[in-house]
């Protein structure tokens, strides 16, 4: 099972490049009015399918047991809604003065608006062997709670396309997230044993249609001539997410050891990433759907592409190193209980 999640993972990392490629040899394919017409099948058919197929795959019957650890919910999701996207705001004061692309400083800040991922926190805390049944719940939950909060974070900080008023944006949102999902989420309830017993390879279909999403976005991007990426910035912006990231991830477990936290050594690990990591699969659509029409949207997708396969990268090499922590003070606290 490990390594098919490893090949789809490598499948998805080699999909966006070709799909960046191919956008820059052929843009007109994928230009709005162009012959895939993605201001219809993107807009509204891709973004949709990804929600319904959300629906069908999260399994919310089996997150009940995790409810009670509500201390570390809270934890999670202030930390990824709250913290995460005002400190980025903070640090992009700074930031500001610099000569990198103006854009992809924007970029970074729509990074940090965005709910946790589905699968990744999930994986990683399970290879680990973490709280997973904390780390599904937050990822899902966190899901739910991004379709409401990522765009107004995104309008909050951002701003959106000036050719979008707010009330069109939040009925789109809703046609083609909140709709979706909950329809999913009710075909789910009928069709559960089967989905269990065929496990339909709802990544992969969530996959292909993303890397559409992403195809069409950078065909815009390609077809404009006014739009100029240099290589200063993006190297920059390399270096940035890379440090974010970490600097994330000390910092959660710094918060989440502390004697009074009131955390086990499992919850530390689903914490660390769940806190940390961030959705593209949810994010690229919205997105999509906040600055429609924006001539800078593919550059302002640029970070949240770069810090998918960042925290992806960076927790897998991290795995063995916080399992050896983990295990380490798992045994010191059997050590220090008293014998009765």
């Amino acid at each position: 099972m490990r390594l098919l999640e490893r090949m789809r993972k490598d499948w998805f990392m080699i999909g966006i490049v070709l799909a960046i490629a191919g956008a820059k040899l052929e843009p007109s394919m994928g230009v709005n009015g162009g012959p895939l017409k993605p201001e219809i099948t993107v807009s509204y058919i891709a973004v949709a399918t990804i929600f319904f197929n959300s629906g069908l795959s999260l399994k919310t019957e089996e997150l009940t047991s995790a409810l009670v650890h509500l201390k570390l919910h809270l934890f999670i999701q202030i930390f990824t809604l709250a913290f995460f996207p005002a400190t980025i705001w903070l640090f992009l004061q700074l930031l500001s003065i610099t000569p990198i692309n103006e854009w992809l400083l924007k970029g970074l800040q729509t990074v940090g608006c965005m709910p946790p991922p589905v699968s990744s926190a999930v994986i990683l805390t399970k290879a680990v062997g973490g709280n997973e049944a904390a780390a599904i719940f937050n990822s899902a939950f966190g899901s739910f709670l991004g379709i409401v909060i990522t765009p107004l974070l995104l309008l909050l900080f951002l701003g959106s396309s000036s050719s979008v008023p707010f009330t069109s944006i939040f009925s789109q949102l809703f046609m083609t997230v909140v709709v979706p999902l909950i329809i999913g989420q009710i075909v789910r309830r009928y069709i559960k044993d089967w989905l269990e017993r065929k496990k339909p390879p709802f990544g992969a279909i969530s996959s292909s249609v993303l890397l559409m999403i992403i195809y069409t976005t950078f065909c815009d991007t390609f077809s404009n001539p006014n739009i100029d990426l240099d290589k200063f910035s993006l190297v920059l912006i390399l270096v940035i997410i890379f440090s974010i990231q970490l600097s994330f991830m000390l910092l959660t477990f710094v918060f989440s050891t502390r004697n009074n936290s009131g955390f086990t050594p499992a919850d530390t690990v689903a914490i660390i990433f769940c806190s940390t990591h961030k959705s593209l699969t949810l994010g690229i659509p919205m997105l999509k759907i906040v600055f429609a029409g924006h001539e800078h949207l593919s550059l302002i997708s640029v970070p949240l592409l770069i810090y998918h396969p960042a925290q992806i990268l960076l927790g897998s090499v991290l795995v063995p190193t916080i399992k050896s922590w983990m295990v380490s003070r798992q045994k010191g606290v059997k050590l220090t209980r008293p014998t009765v």
